[in-house]
């Protein structure tokens, strides 16, 4: 009984119910909706949120964010593509990719950690500059028209219509909320997002715990943009453009605190999901997809708003508890005198 009030007490539930209603109102309104094809086809089509949402959920449980996802997940995807037009081998776009994302993770890492630069605007920079890359790497054209092994698993399924990719995905969700929950180097990152200062006093590095999940974003960044190349057989040089808000926008729907301390990886998932099913929903509904990134945005706004008022609230209550303790105590003292 203790463990299901728990199981609804956890801040990633809430988003679950809500990801039930909106499949729930949706079937409603379209009653063709409801069929697990459909189902199944939102959490499939999850998959790339799903590895920024979680990448980004490590910044952002150490206070920091990092806008610059969407930019390392097209540059990777770019280099995959160039790299399966000359015939790479699979694994080589997948290290590289993951490679390449883990260095710009480092670099965001030493800037907002190491030199003290706040989070948006370092990132915001890293942005510009990896946007630059993709347009010098491809020459501003499409990558396109590559094919092989990495275009055979796009959209491969492994049973029950769930795709390769979103299976892998959910197995990585699981290991990091095991990271984060069961491992003194996870539950780091939640106490620096806690209490930066309490933490450092009681000897975790602050700052190594926040290049560690800088390096953790971009590591998923960068797998993100191998999965995208793989799935859509061709990459934009504004590919992930728009997709760090997207994953912004999960971990916070997922309960994921933007002040840091709070949180974790389920919700995130979750919120993937979430977000990524809204294109599908509007189709169902009648509405054009034009409406995606308006709806998206107001999602943002709101969920940040409900935030902020609900950090307030907590640190209110906070400090009225200690208040109450401290003249509870001062009116026993002056009992005993």
């Amino acid at each position: 009984m203790n463990a299901v009030k728990n199981l609804f007490k956890a801040r990633w539930m809430s988003s679950f119910i809500f990801l039930i209603l909106l499949f729930a109102i949706t079937g409603i309104a379209a009653p063709s909706f409801l069929n697990y094809s459909n189902i199944i086809g939102c959490f499939n089509s999850s998959t790339m949120y799903t590895l920024l949402a979680v990448g980004i959920a490590f910044v952002i449980m150490t206070g920091e964010i990092d806008v610059s996802i969407g930019a390392t997940l097209g540059l990777t995807a770019a280099m995959t593509g160039l790299l399966a037009q000359n015939g790479g081998n699979i694994w080589t776009m997948l290290i590289v990719c993951v490679s390449v994302g883990a260095v710009i993770g480092l670099i965001n890492g030493v800037g907002v950690a190491y030199f003290g630069v706040p989070s948006l605007i370092f990132t915001l920079g890293t942005n510009s500059v990896i946007r630059g890359l993709i347009f010098l790497l491809t020459d501003g054209r499409t990558v396109e028209n590559f094919g092989g092994a990495i275009s055979s698993y796009g959209n491969m399924t492994i049973g029950l219509d769930i795709t390769l990719y979103y299976a892998i995905a959910v197995v990585i969700v699981i290991i990091a909320h095991l990271v984060l929950t069961k491992t003194h180097k996870g539950k780091y990152i939640i106490a620096v997002g806690d209490n930066a200062g309490g933490a450092r006093l009681v000897g975790i590095s602050v700052l190594g715990t926040k290049l560690i999940a800088y390096v953790l974003c971009g590591l998923f960044a960068g797998l993100g943009g191998f999965v995208f190349a793989s799935k859509y057989g061709q990459v934009m040089t504004v590919a992930g453009n728009g997709y760090e808000m997207t994953a912004i926008a999960a971990c916070v729907l997922g309960g994921i605190s933007l002040s840091g301390g709070l949180g974790n990886i389920i919700g995130a998932a979750i919120g993937a999901v979430i977000m990524s099913s809204i294109s599908r929903l509007l189709v169902f509904i009648g509405l054009p997809p034009t409406y995606d990134n308006t709806i998206t945005g107001v999602m943002l706004i709101v969920i940040v708003v409900v935030d902020a008022l609900t950090q307030r609230r907590s640190i209110e209550q906070a400090r009225r508890k200690r208040l109450l303790s401290r003249t509870a105590n001062h009116a026993e003292g002056g009992a005993v005198k």
